[in-house]
């Protein structure tokens, strides 16, 4: 499964501090307080990518919530949840990259994921 900043390598030579904080500040301090778990982070974390449309982060964030603990069901639920908060169009697009996810997890199954 993906990394959740699988996307640092193709920006670091652009912008070399970000990729530190990232590194640094959310992965090696606000990923590591033990005042949420891990799980816990991340239904925050892929609620508010859904929230705020950002898909290119999206996918790799829903493996690692499946690694985190949260389950295919608890995923596809979130999804159908935001769509009250966040609108439609935006559930819509997370299940489109929610599928594959899905697919590969061995939850749903490629042909009635339509791939």
């Amino acid at each position: 499964m993906g990394n959740p900043s699988s996307s640092k390598g193709k920006i670091k030579d652009t912008v070399p501090k970000l990729v530190e904080f990232i590194d640094t500040t959310i992965y090696g301090d606000i990923w590591e307080r033990p005042e949420l778990s891990k799980r816990d982070r991340s239904l925050i974390t892929v609620s508010a990518l859904i929230a705020m449309r950002a898909t290119d982060q999206m996918r790799s964030h829903m493996e690692k919530a499946l690694d985190n603990g949260v389950t295919p069901v608890e995923l596809t639920e979130l999804i159908t949840h935001l769509a009250f908060y966040a609108g439609t169009p935006a559930a819509v697009s997370a299940a489109l990259i929610a599928r594959p996810v899905l697919v590969e997890s061995g939850f749903v199954k490629p042909d009635e994921a339509g791939s």
